[in-house]
C-alpha cells in the first residue's frame, strides 16, 4: 500500500508541474515596424534603431515591378520603418516620355504633389455631388510645371501625365505613413464579369473582357495618342 501511495503521490506531482508549465508555440518574429508600433515609449523606439542610417531613406532605389511609362518609389512605414511615429510618408515618381500614372486613390491619405523636372498634366475628380456650371461632374485639370503644386483629396480618383518627350519627375507628400494606393483599372476589372457588364452597358462585349483585363497596366504605363506621335514611340499591339 504504501509503495502504490509514492506512485500516486509521483504521478499527481509530476502531472501538476506540466499544467505549471505553460506550453510554448513557436511564433514568427515580429517585424522592425510592428515592434516600433508596440514601442512603450518614443525613446523605447529610438533604441530599436540603432544605425543613423535607419534614417535615411533613398528614392534612387529602383521599383520593383516597373510600368512601361515610368516608376513610382515610396517611402511608407514598411518600407521606411523610421516613419512609424510620424504620421507623414512621401513618394517620387519618374514618369518617362508620354507615360502616365493612371487613374488612382489613396484610400488614407491626402496628396500634395511637386513637380521637380519637366511638366505633367494632373486630374483630379472629387466626390460625388461636386460638380461643374453645367452641373457635370467636376474634373480639376491643371499642368503643373518646376516647383509648382497641386493637392490631389483622400480618396479622390486623379492620375499625372507627361505630355513631353523628356522625363518628368513629381514629389508627393502624404500625411500618413501608410496612405497606400489603389489603381482604378485594375481593381474595376478585377470584379466578376457580370459586374463589369453591368457598369459599362454595350462599351464592352462580354467576350472581351479578359482581353480588357489583360491589357491593364499595373501602375505606369504609356498613353495619350499624340505624344505618342510627337516623340516617335510605337504603339504595343
Amino acid at each position: 500500500m504504501q509503495s502504490t501511495s509514492a506512485i500516486v503521490l509521483a504521478l499527481l506531482a509530476y502531472t501538476s508541474s506540466v499544467q505549471a508549465t505553460p506550453l510554448r508555440r513557436s511564433e514568427p518574429a515580429l517585424s522592425l515596424t510592428q515592434q516600433l508600433f508596440i514601442a512603450d515609449t518614443a525613446v523605447d523606439r529610438f533604441a530599436l534603431l540603432p544605425d543613423d542610417k535607419q534614417f535615411l531613406f533613398d528614392f534612387n532605389q529602383k521599383q520593383a515591378n516597373p510600368g512601361a511609362g515610368g516608376e513610382i518609389i515610396a517611402a511608407n512605414r514598411k518600407a521606411f520603418p523610421a516613419l512609424v511615429g510620424t504620421g507623414a510618408g512621401m513618394a517620387v515618381g519618374r514618369l518617362n516620355a508620354c507615360g502616365m500614372n493612371t487613374l488612382h486613390v489613396h484610400p488614407r491619405s491626402a496628396e500634395l504633389q511637386i513637380v521637380v523636372q519637366g511638366r505633367i498634366v494632373t486630374e483630379m475628380v472629387p466626390e460625388n455631388g461636386v460638380n461643374d456650371a453645367n452641373g457635370k461632374r467636376r474634373v480639376i485639370r491643371n499642368e503643373v510645371g518646376p516647383f509648382q503644386m497641386t493637392p490631389f483629396y483622400q480618396g479622390s480618383v486623379h492620375t499625372q501625365f507627361n505630355p513631353d518627350c523628356d522625363p518628368a519627375v513629381f514629389i508627393a507628400a502624404f500625411p500618413a505613413e501608410d496612405f497606400g494606393t489603389g489603381q482604378i483599372a485594375d481593381e474595376t476589372f478585377a470584379l466578376s464579369d457580370d459586374v463589369i457588364a453591368a457598369t459599362f452597358g454595350q462599351s464592352i462585349a462580354g467576350a472581351d473582357i479578359d482581353k480588357v483585363r489583360q491589357a491593364i497596366p499595373i501602375n505606369v504605363a504609356l498613353g495619350v495618342d499624340e505624344c505618342l506621335k510627337k516623340c516617335g514611340i510605337p504603339k504595343n499591339h
